[in-house]
């Protein structure tokens, strides 16, 4: 067949025949231009070139203003779109502009909720192409992108180079509000929503509003009871795939967030950020009602609800609602039962890490903490702390129904059971209900026989302390 033919046949023109044969190779799906490195294929030269820069780190392309460097020349044409503050391109449904093009077409998709792209292997669809090419990773376990300087890999060179950061410290997004940097676009774009306290991602059935879709996602999962993120160790699910990270680094020990100040490293970015407060010299955020200064903008956060009363974190169990996070965490263990703290001398195992240091202050018999006015020595901060209100007769727990109170607020709860009526401890051998956990163990003697009270002088023993304390009475009177 001549040129002449070929011509005729794809009804389309091209100048010199190399264009023709980039045509035909497209329209043919061969790919004889293979990447040494990773074995990816091409159908053009160009594209092989392009390509090869992922591994080199070659980057040609240098921005005149601020000297940016970048693998492709469409990149540095994006960037350069950043420092004229031009954006040509407008939504005509909420007038939202972007210097992109394919900003405001993923943008658009936030409206239309389309999702083109779908996974051949599982059917999960994603609104960009970019989305799909990630989570197709996820089947194949391909990490073909080495970090040269700690050899960990990823299965994206964004990833890598999203990593190379944390060993430069680099942070290249700058917020132009604020002039705050970070070291990733998507933790900028989310700091932007804290300047234009944009939320437009509405929840169908109680009408709260997101400032991103996934936080709407994770919001919708609750609505459903749905915990599509299951532990592979333990049979334990969660509604969000933080949740499950997070739970993970319990079996892993792993501790990726790093102090930068003493190298000190956290399994979870919350328990850092309170760490560096240890360091910081000023507290620049001020709360506008107390005037307590604070390090870090989310303690002033966290403190801010101490006022408001606010109580943003509910329990997908019992629904009921905390103002920390890690309070959350904590309840959520008294459904799950999940004791991940154990003891290495005695087995016992605890759902908080502070109760651990606690126990552990029973076997190595330390008690740090001494009562100013009596000096007694107590294991627990806490406890010292109740045992103060008995010399001061401070008695901070106030029942809401009869206004008695209480210095102990386990007694409280107790208390409250006499109102409601409610006897939740129930005994496995005769049915019998009492209000107070105490009041079912000592009821259980009855059945062990067991008495765990014994007298110094007689040897006698006794089930209940009140009939140790009546017993020895006989001994005060003999010997007067």
């Amino acid at each position: 067949m001549e040129n002449s033919d070929v011509y005729d046949l794809y009804s389309q023109s091209f100048p010199p025949w190399p264009n023709l044969r980039m045509h035909l190779l497209a329209d043919t799906k061969e790919k004889p231009y293979a990447c040494d490195v990773c074995t990816k294929a091409f159908s053009q030269k160009y594209y092989l070139k392009k390509h090869l820069r992922t591994h080199t780190n070659e980057k040609p392309y240098v921005c005149n203003v601020c000297n940016k460097a970048f693998a492709l020349q469409h990149y540095l044409k994006s960037h350069s779109l950043t420092h004229m503050k031009e954006k040509p391109y407008e939504c005509h449904i909420c007038n939202k502009t972007f210097s992109q093009r394919h900003q405001l077409v993923t943008h658009s998709q936030t409206h239309t909720k389309e999702k083109h792209f779908a996974c051949d292997v599982c059917n999960e669809a994603f609104p960009e192409q970019s989305g799909l090419i990630t989570h197709l990773w996820t089947h194949t376990k391909e990490k073909p992108f080495v970090c040269n300087i700690c050899s960990k890999v990823f299965s994206q060179q964004p990833n890598l180079q999203k990593h190379l950061w944390t060993h430069t410290n680099e942070k290249p997004f700058a917020c132009e509000i604020c002039n705050k940097a970070f070291s990733r676009q998507q933790h900028l774009k989310r700091h932007l929503h804290t300047h234009t306290k944009e939320k437009p991602f509405a929840c169908d059935i109680c009408n709260e509003t997101f400032s991103r879709i996934p936080r709407l996602e994770a919001h919708l999962r609750m609505h459903a009871k749905e915990k599509p993120f299951a532990c592979d160790i333990w049979s334990k699910a969660f509604s969000h795939q933080q949740h499950l990270e997070t739970h993970l680094w319990t079996h892993t020990k792993e501790k990726q967030f790093t102090c930068d100040i003493c190298s000190e490293a956290f399994s979870e970015q919350s328990h850092l950020n309170v760490h560096l407060q240890t360091h910081a010299k000023d507290n620049p955020y001020a709360c506008d009602i107390c005037k307590k200064t604070f390090s870090l903008r989310c303690l002033l956060r966290k403190h801010f609800r101490t006022h408001t009363k606010e109580k943003p974190f509910a329990c997908d169990v019992c629904n009921k609602a905390f103002s920390e996070k890690s309070t959350l965490k904590i309840h959520s263990r008294t459904h799950t039962k999940e004791k991940p703290f154990a003891c290495g001398i005695c087995s016992n195992a605890f759902s908080q890490k502070q109760n651990l240091k606690v126990h552990l202050r029973m076997h190595a018999k330390e008690r740090p903490y001494a009562c100013d006015i009596c000096k007694r020595t107590f294991s627990d901060e806490f406890q010292l702390k109740k045992h103060f209100w008995t010399h001061t007769k401070e008695k901070p727990f106030a029942c809401d129904v009869c206004s008695k109170a209480f210095s102990d607020k386990s007694i409280l709860k107790a208390h409250l059971l006499t109102h409601t009526k409610e006897k939740p401890f129930e005994c496995a051998l005769c049915d019998k209900a009492f209000s107070r956990n105490w009041s079912l163990k000592t009821h259980l003697r009855t059945h062990t026989k067991e008495k765990p009270f014994a007298c110094d002088f007689c040897n006698e023993n006794f089930s209940h302390s009140v009939s140790l304390k009546s017993h020895l009475l006989t001994h005060t009177i003999k010997n007067e």
